[in-house]
This record gives structure tokens, C-alpha cells and sequence, in this order.
């Protein structure tokens, strides 16, 4: 009795086969739960950091597009203006020129 109590005979001996299948199981289960927690991590944080560039490059891309225009815009409008502003002042001049005249040949 003492002998199998020990370890020495063989259901001691069965008894620590036991107990180590058991934490080499447990080891093992713990070692794939672990590894596969830190995959979906690393998968979210790769779909996070994808998302977040995504975003970035369409906002930017926005943000581009939209000063484009309102430059353009900008430069259509300051040309009409000048071109009507240089139309006035020529059917001016031309008008004041006419009246110069005919008052000149009138008079």
C-alpha cells in the first residue's frame, strides 16, 4: 500500500499519466484560445486601420476636388468681371468720343 502510494507501483504511476494528459490538454487548449484571441485582434485592428486610411484618402480626395472648383470658380468670375468691366469702359469711351465729335461738327 505505501509502495503504490508513493508513485512506485502502478496505479500511482497511472495517476500522474493521468494528471499530466490533462495539463498538456489544458496547456494546449489554453495556448489555441490564446493565439486565436490575438488573430482576431490583429484582424480588427488591420480592418480598423484600413477603414481609418479609406476615410482619410476620401476626405482628402474631397477636400481637393472642392478647392479645384472653387478656384475655378473664383478665376471665371474675376475674368467676367473684368471683361465687363473693360466693355464698359470702352462703350464709354466711345460714346463720350461720338459726343465729341458731333458736338465739334455741330458747333
Amino acid at each position: 500500500i505505501n509502495a503504490e502510494y508513493m508513485g512506485v507501483g502502478g496505479v500511482g504511476v497511472g495517476v500522474v499519466a493521468a494528471a499530466a494528459v490533462v495539463v498538456v490538454v489544458v496547456v494546449v487548449v489554453v495556448v489555441v484560445v490564446v493565439v486565436a484571441v490575438v488573430a482576431v485582434v490583429v484582424v480588427v485592428v488591420v480592418v480598423v486601420v484600413a477603414v481609418v486610411v479609406i476615410v482619410v484618402v476620401v476626405v482628402v480626395v474631397v477636400v481637393v476636388v472642392v478647392v479645384v472648383i472653387v478656384v475655378v470658380v473664383l478665376v471665371v468670375v474675376v475674368v467676367v468681371v473684368v471683361v465687363v468691366l473693360v466693355g464698359v469702359v470702352v462703350v464709354v469711351v466711345v460714346v463720350v468720343a461720338v459726343v465729341v465729335v458731333v458736338v465739334a461738327v455741330v458747333v
